[in-house]
C-alpha cells in the first residue's frame, strides 16, 4: 500500500509536531487525511492557520486537534497541493489533498532569489537532500557525481581529505581556471566547499547555461553551484541524531612480481644481452648472478610483499547532532558534526569538527535579519605521504627484519632502494595540514513596500591553514642523510558585501520582477615559509626549525584582488505561458588593467509552457515547457599582479663577495582582457502518465574567446612566456535527465533517475589562429587535453626481424605506427592517441521500498576517455633492476604482442611511453544502501518521532578492461592537473581504490 511510501516521506520530511493552542470557543476536530486513490497519508501536517499548534497524521493517516470554530486548519505534505477548510460546526474533517504531479510549485534557488520550476528559463539541476544523504561521503561534491546532467565529478584514489574535481559542461580555458563557482547561503566563495558537513546541506542546484550563471558574472564562467543549508522551522523544537561507522578496504592492488618471478625476470634481462644461458636457470648461473640474499629468497621460494604490509583496514565513523526549531518571529538550526576516516594506506587519515548555528529573526513585519555561521577545525595527515610506488619497485626476494624483529634499511646491497617499511616507523614522517576555518553569512531584509524589498549581505571568511612536514633520516628520501623539516602557513580573509532591490508585481496575467545588484569583493592573503635541513633531534619533528644547521628556503607573500559588480535582471510572465528572463552584469576586476577593467556580460532567456495552452488541456501531458536562452559571461581566474611587470632577486658575484640584486622576472600586460564565453541553450522540460515519467533534454553550445594563456617567447630575450589573450574554443553537449515511478503497487514502489550527457570540447583557433601549437600540446579540433605520442601497436615478433631492423628494432621490442609511412620512426611519427575527456558519462539510481523496507542502488559510468598509467612507466622499466608490474612480457618462447622483452641494457624500454596509454572506460556500482523505518506506533512508545538504521556499501564493484585486462587499478582519472596529479592520469603513488561498509542510524527527537 502507498501508506508505507508516505509514512517513510513523513518521517524524514516532517519532523515538527507542532504544540497544540487553544482560543475562543473550541473543539476538537478528527478526521482522515488521505490521497486522491483513497489511500491515507501517515505524516501529513494539518496546521492551525496564524499559529504554531498542529499535529501530524498518524499511521492510517487520522488526526486529532483542537481548533476554534472561527479557526482555519491547514492539510499540507510534501509532493501534495496544500488544503485550507474552515472549522466551523464541524467535529469530523476528512480531505483529501491532490498530488502536485508536476511539481510546478516547487520553489528552486536561482541566485539573488528564488523561482517556482515552472518559472525557470535557465538550465539548472537540482540535487536535494535525498541525493546527499544517500552516500556516506565526508565531500559535498561528491554528491554531485552521476546526480546532475552536464556535471563530470571525477575522483583520483582514495586519500582521505583529498577532494574530487568539478566541471561543468567540460573546459573551456588553458590556464585561467575551470573550476564552478561555489555560492553557500547566498555568498560566493573562493575555493570549493570541502569545509562544509554534507548533512547540513539540504539542496544543491547547478546553474549551467548563461541565462542561470550570468548574474554572477565572472564568477559563473564555469557554472555555478548553489548550496543551501538547514534552516529552522515554526513549531516544536526537533532533535536529531544521525550517526554512520564502518570500514574500508583496499578493492584490488597493482600486482607486481612475487620472488620467483621476480628471479625469472632478472635472468631473462640478461638472457637478452647474452650474460645468462639461454634454458632452464641453473644454480650455477644463478651464482652469478644474484647476490646471497637473493639466492637465499630463492632457495627458499620467499616473496616479501612490501605493499600489502603498507596497507590496512580504514575505518570511517560520523556522528551528528542537530537542534532545529522555533517560533513565529525566531527559528534556528544548530548542528555539531564529528567525521573520522582512516585510509587503507597507513599515516594516511583524516579528521574534522565543525559547529553550524543558522538563525533567522523577524524584527518587524517589515525587518528581518539572520545568519549562518560554520565553524571547522581539520586534520589531514598524509596529503604528501606515498609509499606505495617505492614499495612496487622493491626486491621481492629481500629480507626486512632480522632474527630479532629490527628492520634492516637496506634489505638488499641496492642502496637506492631502502626499506619501505622504514616510512611507517612512528616518527619517521610527519605531514599535517591543519584547518581552521570560520565562514559567515549575515542578511538583513527591509521590506519597503508589499511589492519592493532592500537586501543586504555580508560574507566574512576567516581561514587559517598550517601545513608541516618532517622528514627522518631513515627514510628512502634522505637515506641516512640529516633530517629536514618544514612548515607553510597561509592566513586568507575573504568578505562580500551586496546590495540586492527587488521588486516583484502580479498584474492581472502579467507579472513582473526587477533584481538590482551591487556587490564588492575582497581577498587578502598572507602566506609563509621556512623549510630546513639538520634537524638535531627527530623528535622535535617541525616544531623547532630554529634550532636546524640550516635554513634553506624562507619566504612570505601578501597577495591580494578585488571585484566590483552590478547586476540587473527582468524576470516577465504572461499567465504563466510565456516566460522572459534578461540579464545584464558588470565586473570590475582588480586583476587586469587600467583600460580593461570591466567586462559587461549580457544574457536572455525565453519559456513557454505549453501545459498551459488550450490545445494541451486534458492531453494526459502534464508538463511540457520548452526554453531558450543565450548569453555572455567572463573569466577573471589569473593569479594577480599578471598585467604589470614583476622584479625577482637573483644571485650574483660582486667581486669575491656573493651579492644579491634584482631583475625583471615577468612581462607586464596592460591590455589583459577577460575570457569571454557565449552559449546558446535550448531545453525540453516534460511530464507525462500523471507524473510517472518526467525530466528535461538540453542541447547547448559554448564558444570561449579572448583565451588567457602564456604565450611562448624566445629564451634569447630572457622570458620564457607571458600571460595573454589567444584563441576560441568551443563546447557542445546534449543533456538528458529522466526520472521515473516504474511501479506504484500498495506496497511496492520502484522509481529511477537517469542521467546522460555528452560534450564535445574544440579548440578553434590558438595565438597563430588555426594552426598547431605542438610545443603546448594544443591542436586544432581536439579537446584542450590530449595524449599525443607514438602509436604501439605490437611487439616486433621472431618472423619480423628483417622489417624490425628496417626500424633500427629487433624481436622483442616494441612495434610503433609508422604514422606518415617514411620508413623511419621520430617525433614526426606522434599522433593524437586520445583525450581525457568521456564521449558520454552515465549516472543510474534505483530506488525500491516495501513497507518499511528501502533499498537503492547507483550505476555511474564514464566511457570514451583515455587514461595514462603511471604504473606502467614508473614500475615498468623491465631491465632488472627493480620490481616490475607482474606483466606478461615477450620471450622467445612466448611471443606475446602486450609487453617487450626485459633488457639489462635499457633502463627503460624503447618507446617506453607508448605503453601507459589506455582505454579508461569504467562502470562502477557507486553505492548500495538498504534501510529500514520504523513505524510511528513504535517510534512513540519509544518517544520518538522516526527512527531509521541502515546498511551501505560503497564502490563494491569496477567493471572497466584497465582493470580486467591490465591488472590496473582505479581508472577514475582527474580531466584536469590538480593536487599533484596530472590530468588524465593514473599515479604511480595513488591510493587503492577501496570499498567502504557502513551502517548508520538517523534518529529524530
Amino acid at each position: 500500500m502507498k501508506r508505507k511510501f508516505y509514512q517513510i516521506a513523513g518521517c524524514l520530511l516532517f519532523l515538527l509536531i507542532l504544540h497544540q493552542q487553544s482560543f475562543g470557543q473550541s473543539r476538537v476536530v478528527q478526521g482522515k487525511i488521505t490521497d486522491d486513490t483513497g489511500e491515507p497519508i501517515p505524516g501529513a501536517t494539518v496546521l492551525l492557520k496564524g499559529t504554531t499548534s498542529g499535529t501530524a497524521a498518524d499511521l492510517d493517516g487520522n488526526y486529532s486537534i483542537t481548533a476554534p470554530e472561527t479557526g482555519v486548519l491547514i492539510f499540507s505534505f510534501i509532493g501534495f497541493m496544500p488544503m485550507e477548510v474552515t472549522v466551523g460546526n464541524q467535529s469530523t474533517i476528512n480531505v483529501t489533498l491532490k498530488q502536485d504531479l508536476s511539481d510546478l510549485e516547487e520553489v528552486i534557488v536561482v541566485g539573488y532569489g528564488t523561482q517556482k520550476k515552472s518559472q525557470l528559463t535557465g538550465a539548472i539541476s537540482s540535487v536535494g537532500a535525498k541525493e546527499i544523504q544517500e552516500l556516506p561521503i565526508s565531500n559535498a561534491r561528491q554528491a554531485l557525481q552521476g546526480r546532475a546532467a552536464g556535471v563530470d565529478v571525477t575522483i583520483a584514489g582514495s586519500k582521505p581529505g583529498a577532494g574530487p574535481q568539478v566541471r561543468i559542461r567540460g573546459r573551456r580555458s588553458f590556464t585561467a581556471g575551470n573550476d564552478p563557482l561555489y555560492v553557500v547561503d547566498n555568498i560566493p566563495i573562493v575555493g570549493n566547499i570541502d569545509d562544509i558537513n554534507p548533512q547540513d546541506i539540504v539542496s544543491m542546484e547547478i546553474l549551467k547555461d548563461a541565462s542561470a550563471t550570468a548574474i554572477y558574472g565572472s564568477r559563473g564562467a564555469n557554472g555555478v553551484v548553489l548550496v543551501t543549508t538547514r534552516r529552522g522551522n515554526v513549531g516544536k523544537t526537533v532533535v536529531s541524531f544521525d550517526m554512520f561507522t564502518g570500514f574500508n578496504e583496499s578493492l584490488g592492488r597493482i600486482e607486481v612480481f612475487d620472488g620467483p618471478q621476480f628471479a625469472e625476470y632478472k635472468r631473462e634481462s640478461r638472457r637478452a644481452t647474452g650474460n645468462y644461458p639461454e634454458g632452464p636457470a641453473t644454480p650455477e648461473a644463478d651464482a652469478t648472478l644474484f647476490e646471497p640474499v637473493e639466492l637465499d629468497g630463492i632457495a627458499r621460494g620467499r616473496t616479501t610483499d612490501y605493499v600489502g604490509a603498507l596497507l590496512r583496514t580504514g575505518v570511517i565513523q560520523n556522528y551528528q547532532v542537530g537542534v532545529q526549531g522555533g517560533s513565529d518571529k525566531t527559528t534556528f538550526f544548530v548542528s555539531g558534526n564529528y567525521f573520522k576516516e582512516t585510509g587503507v594506506v597507513k599515516n594516511q587519515d583524516f579528521s574534522r569538527y565543525t559547529f553550524r548555528i543558522n538563525l533567522d529573526h523577524k524584527i518587524t513585519d517589515k525587518i528581518s535579519i539572520g545568519t549562518s555561521t560554520l565553524l571547522v577545525n581539520s586534520l589531514r595527515n598524509g596529503e604528501n605521504f606515498n609509499p606505495i610506488g617505492g614499495a612496487m619497485q622493491e626486491n621481492p626476494l629481500g629480507i626486512p627484519f632480522d632474527e630479532n624483529g629490527n628492520l634492516i634499511f637496506l634489505p638488499t646491497n641496492d642502496g637506492l632502494r631502502t626499506n619501505p617499511f622504514a616510512e611507517i616507523v612512528p616518527g619517521a614522517q610527519l605531514d599535517e595540514v591543519h584547518r581552521y576555518r570560520m565562514f559567515n553569512s549575515i542578511y538583513g531584509v527591509y521590506k519597503i513596500t508589499d511589492n519592493l524589498t532592500f537586501r543586504t549581505n555580508f560574507g566574512p571568511d576567516f581561514s587559517f591553514q598550517r601545513a608541516g612536514r618532517f622528514t627522518g633520516s631513515q627514510t628512502n628520501a634522505r637515506r641516512g642523510a640529516p633530517p629536514t623539516g618544514s612548515i607553510n602557513e597561509r592566513w586568507d580573509f575573504n568578505y562580500t558585501l551586496e546590495n540586492i532591490l527587488t521588486y516583484d508585481k502580479k498584474m492581472g496575467d502579467h507579472a513582473l520582477n526587477l533584481t538590482g545588484l551591487q556587490a564588492i569583493q575582497q581577498d587578502r592573503s598572507e602566506r609563509t615559509s621556512i623549510s630546513v635541513l639538520g634537524i638535531p633531534a627527530a623528535s622535535q619533528l617541525y616544531h623547532r626549525l630554529g634550532d636546524a644547521s640550516q635554513i634553506t628556503g624562507a619566504n612570505t607573500d601578501l597577495i591580494e584582488w578585488a571585484l566590483l559588480s552590478y547586476m540587473g535582471r527582468i524576470n516577465y510572465s504572461y499567465k504563466e505561458k510565456y516566460l522572459l528572463t534578461a540579464t545584464m552584469r558588470a565586473d570590475g576586476s582588480s586583476r587586469f588593467g587600467a583600460n580593461t577593467k570591466f567586462g559587461y556580460f549580457p544574457s536572455v532567456a525565453f519559456g513557454w509552457n505549453i501545459t498551459n495552452e488550450p490545445f494541451l488541456v486534458n492531453s494526459g501531458i502534464d508538463l511540457l515547457k520548452f526554453r531558450a536562452s543565450y548569453g555572455s559571461i567572463g573569466n577573471q581566474a589569473i593569479f594577480p599582479y599578471q598585467t604589470q611587470p614583476l622584479l625577482g632577486r637573483t644571485v650574483y658575484a660582486f667581486g669575491t663577495t656573493p651579492a644579491f640584486g634584482y631583475r625583471p622576472s615577468t612581462i607586464g600586460n596592460p591590455d589583459l582582457r577577460w575570457e569571454s564565453s557565449t552559449t546558446l541553450n535550448i531545453g525540453l522540460d516534460f511530464g507525462i502518465f500523471q507524473g510517472k515519467l518526467g525530466g528535461s533534454l538540453e542541447f547547448y553550445q559554448t564558444e570561449t574567446s579572448n583565451l588567457l594563456a602564456p604565450q611562448p617567447l624566445p629564451n634569447s630575450i630572457g622570458f620564457g612566456a607571458f600571460t595573454t589573450n589567444i584563441g576560441v574554443t568551443r563546447n557542445t553537449g546534449f543533456e538528458v535527465t529522466l526520472n521515473s515511478i516504474n511501479i506504484d503497487k500498495s506496497r511496492f514502489r520502484w522509481s529511477t533517475d537517469l542521467i546522460f550527457n555528452t560534450n564535445r570540447e574544440q579548440i578553434l583557433s590558438l595565438a597563430n589562429g588555426r594552426v598547431d601549437d605542438i610545443a603546448a600540446g594544443r591542436f586544432i579540433g581536439q579537446p584542450i587535453t590530449v595524449f599525443y605520442d607514438l602509436k604501439k601497436v605490437g611487439i616486433w615478433q621472431t618472423n619480423e626481424a628483417d622489417v624490425a631492423a628496417s626500424f633500427g628494432d629487433r624481436p622483442g621490442e616494441i612495434k610503433i605506427e609508422d604514422f606518415n609511412g617514411d620508413g623511419r620512426i621520430n617525433a614526426d611519427d606522434r599522433q593524437i592517441l586520445g583525450s581525457p575527456v568521456p564521449r558520454f558519462i552515465l549516472g543510474v539510481t534505483n530506488r525500491f521500498t516495501y513497507d518499511n523496507f528501502d533499498f537503492s542502488f547507483f550505476v555511474f559510468a564514464r566511457v570514451g576517455q583515455m587514461l595514462r598509467s603511471q604504473f606502467h612507466d614508473a614500475n615498468n622499466s623491465l631491465f632488472g633492476r627493480y620490481n616490475n608490474l607482474a606483466i606478461d612480457y615477450w620471450t622467445p618462447n612466448n611471443p606475446t604482442n602486450d609487453f617487450p622483452r626485459p633488457n639489462q641494457n635499457q633502463e627503460r624500454p624503447k618507446y617506453a611511453s607508448s605503453m601507459t596509454y589506455f582505454d579508461g572506460s569504467f562502470v562502477k556500482i557507486r553505492n548500495i544502501n538498504f534501510g529500514y523505518t520504523f513505524p510511528n506506533v513504535v517510534t512513540k512508545r519509544m518517544k520518538m518521532e522516526s527512527l531509521r538504521i541502515y546498511s551501505s556499501i560503497q564502490q563494491p564493484f569496477i567493471f572497466a578492461e584497465y582493470r580486467s585486462r591490465y591488472k590496473g587499478i582505479d581508472p577514475e582519472t582527474f580531466i584536469d592537473s590538480e593536487q599533484g596529479i596530472e590530468g588524465g592520469a593514473v599515479s604511480a603513488n595513488v591510493a587503492p581504490a577501496i570499498t567502504t561498509y557502513t551502517i548508520g542510524i538517523n534518529a529524530r527527537f
